[in-house]
């Protein structure tokens, strides 16, 4: 078919039109982001250092959510920077207000950490984007059936179970808090496990028994199961074999501990 030159005319101007709005478009989501994984880092640090962290805090709370998507670019960089922020924050929030700690269900369900426009609770951190929207309640079995829009695109793409060695809720018998990075995070996510199952269960040969952490209890399914559970605790060699084992959990500690800290 041969086109009239009006056409031909009508046909170069929707292309060149087209191309322009595309432009604009990008143009429109380039945005300048800065390093979040950084900036988690330095707000432990400074807490660390017993220094004033309203500063970070304030930028923190100003982080928009391009900055968040375009920065935490995959797994290693979201889990570094969810777990820093979930540690400062326990550590922030109950250094100036111990007393909350007193209702534990409500200090982890209430919306008190401001981010990106918005108040997230521990809950959300912990169990939306970090574990990928697991049933807080639902021992690692049970995913939610309608996480919000904010979770599905801030939450990891794969749950991984060393996180509970590395996340610090304030009790005396949670796991150390470290300050991750996303560049070291395999190596510093299997130290931390280490160390807390070497630290924390009591293997008794002559009984096929070990005792463990509570935390195997309460998200079991993050851990494959009881099965599971026996082959991490061999494969970080707090016992020797899977077979014939018992296993046991112990009573978690829940005094509030803020003062515990480790480098890995």
């Amino acid at each position: 078919m041969t086109l009239k030159p009006n056409r031909i005319v009508l046909l170069v101007l929707v292309l060149l039109s087209s191309c322009t709005i595309h432009k604009a478009n990008l143009e429109k989501t380039d945005v300048k982001t800065t390093d979040l994984n950084t900036l988690s880092q330095e707000f432990l640090q400074t807490i660390k250092d017993g220094k004033d962290t309203e500063a970070i805090q304030d930028r923190i709370a100003r982080i928009t959510m391009d900055e968040l998507t375009q920065s935490l670019v995959n797994d290693a960089h979201k889990l570094a920077f969810w777990i820093n922020i979930y540690n400062a924050y326990i550590q922030v929030i109950l250094m100036k207000n111990p007393e909350a700690y007193e209702d534990k269900g409500n200090f982890f369900k209430k919306e008190q950490i401001p981010i990106a426009g918005e108040l997230l609770s521990f809950e959300k951190i912990e169990h939306g984007i970090i574990r990928k929207s697991r049933w807080s309640l639902g021992q690692g079995h049970i995913r939610k059936w309608f996480p919000n829009k904010l979770e599905r695109k801030l939450r990891v793409d794969k749950r991984d179970y060393r996180v509970h060695f590395a996340l610090n809720c304030g009790a005396k018998d949670c796991p150390p808090v470290s300050i991750y990075y996303p560049e070291e995070l395999e190596v510093q996510l299997n130290k931390g496990t280490e160390l807390f199952l070497k630290q924390n269960s009591d293997y008794h040969p002559e009984k096929n028994e070990v005792a463990v952490t509570s935390l195997f209890n309460w998200f079991r399914g993050d851990f494959g199961g009881k099965q599971g559970i026996k082959k991490i605790l061999k494969e970080f060699e707090v016992i020797p074999t899977t077979q014939n084992i018992n296993v046991s959990y112990k009573n978690y500690d829940w005094t509030l501990d803020l003062n515990n800290w480790i480098t890995l």
